[in-house]
């Protein structure tokens, strides 16, 4: 009969993931980001708008402006908070892991150990599509979501990372 082990392991000497240099999305993500974020306030002013069009006690001067003023400053803010987040995004392919890091007041870093993935996904949004940029969607067992979705890659770069990914699923079946 063996004898049971459990020693203590020196956590200073654990590999650290801070140390990890990280990619960013490509550049035009933040345009991108950008433009989505527009469009929608775009489409939060021009509902209202037609709707006071047909019904004229709706519109009021006074109630524009301040409709006006409060969108465009919820508009200056989501911009910024998407900017402090574009600066935080990052991810990083290691021998035995993926790590993605996002947030925007904190810092969120997801590590998934290769051999837990199940599926790896590409996915095209509209603009995206128009500036060459894709999502890859790593899944591991258990959720219907994907647990990492790395955005802002080129379509070339996505597809490279994808078959390594696929590559790492192979080896373990």
């Amino acid at each position: 009969m063996e004898d049971f082990i459990n020693e203590t392991i020196d956590i200073k000497s654990l590999p650290k993931y801070e140390e990890v240099v990280f990619s960013k999305p490509h550049p035009k993500y933040r345009f991108v980001v950008g433009c989505n974020i527009l469009a929608f306030f775009i489409f939060l002013v021009i509902t209202p708008l037609v709707y006071s069009l047909f019904n004229s006690t709706f519109f009021n001067p006074t109630l524009w402006k301040i409709i006006v003023v409060l969108i465009g400053t919820i508009l200056l803010i989501t911009l910024v908070v998407s900017s402090i987040r574009y600066k935080k995004k990052g991810f990083a392919f290691r021998n035995h892991d993926v790590l993605y890091r996002s947030g925007s007041l904190a810092t969120n870093i997801v590590i998934i150990p290769y051999n837990r993935v199940q599926h790896v996904a590409l996915h095209e949004g509209l603009i995206s599509r128009f500036f060459g940029l894709v999502k890859i969607e790593i899944f591991t067992a258990g959720g219907e979501s994907s647990d990492i979705s790395i955005p802002g890659l080129e379509k070339s770069e996505a597809e490279n990372i994808k078959q390594l990914l696929m590559g790492k699923i192979q080896k373990q079946l």
